[in-house]
């Protein structure tokens, strides 16, 4: 399910809750609504409240580690393009077919991560992008001297740490937020909203300041699932980094 729909999802659970207590309020005994009741519900609240806000800085600090890891992925591995371009570059014309392949693999990366049509899931599969072909070439080159050989000693390292930053990238691609953290931290924000409507007011205002509560916290899941999807839906990361090193590839 979409972000948006689990976003949606939560605002219904949440601000339903709210709407339950206040019918709760009606239904209930008056001695379940004293004081002393209100008291205890008071700290059985405050319980749930801070056991949910540490799941929800666990999960925000989940999210925001997983895209911050795969930004850093996409940028180290157009700057090692980049590099290996140049190092093939200055060991000689034979290893143009090697800086072609290299232009190519990142061009069909750029397309299999983030592609044109809206509807087609974001791919990284590295087994199409020319690796195993890109280090055959390399390893192929007959160097003539201690300097191609060093250059083709760093081409080869370079070329098998870009291939090992792409399988880090399809290990990565799953969801780094586990389903029962979310089902729980849902659980538990709707208990607190339910006590939330049993003592409250029956006015506009009121419902109205639980309404805004409610699309704060689903908000919030919202952007934490957006996080958790970084090539996909509104929180992208960038393809500038790729499109840059491609534009720099072959010159």
């Amino acid at each position: 399910m979409s972000p948006i729909g689990i976003g949606f999802i939560v605002l219904a659970c949440v601000f339903g809750g709210a709407m339950l207590g206040m019918v709760l309020h009606t239904i209930l005994p008056e001695h379940h609504l004293s004081t002393e009741s209100k008291d205890v519900i008071k700290l059985a609240m405050g319980v749930t409240a801070t056991m949910s806000a540490l799941v929800l800085a666990l999960l925000v600090a989940s999210a925001k580690s997983s895209y911050d890891a795969q930004k850093s992925e996409i940028t180290k591995m157009s700057a090692n393009a980049v590099v290996l371009d140049r190092l093939l570059a200055h060991y000689g014309p034979e290893t143009k077919d090697a800086r072609e392949v290299v232009r190519e693999a990142v061009n069909r990366m750029i397309g299999q991560i983030w592609p044109s049509e809206s509807n087609r899931p974001a791919q990284s599969d590295p087994t199409t992008a020319g690796g195993e072909i890109l280090l055959d070439k390399i390893q192929g080159l007959s160097p003539q001297n201690d300097a191609q050989r060093s250059l083709q000693a760093q081409a080869l390292r370079i070329a098998i740490d870009i291939g090992q930053t792409r399988w880090l990238l399809i290990e990565q691609s799953g969801s780094s937020i586990p389903m029962p953290f979310l089902v729980l931290l849902i659980f538990w924000v709707t208990i607190i909203f339910i006590s939330f409507g049993l003592y409250a007011p029956r006015n506009a205002t009121v419902i109205g300041a639980l309404l805004l509560c409610a699309l704060s916290v689903s908000g919030a899941i919202y952007l934490i699932l957006e996080l958790d999807r970084p090539f996909e839906g509104l929180i992208q990361i960038s393809s500038a980094p790729l499109h840059n090193a491609a534009a720099h590839l072959g010159k």
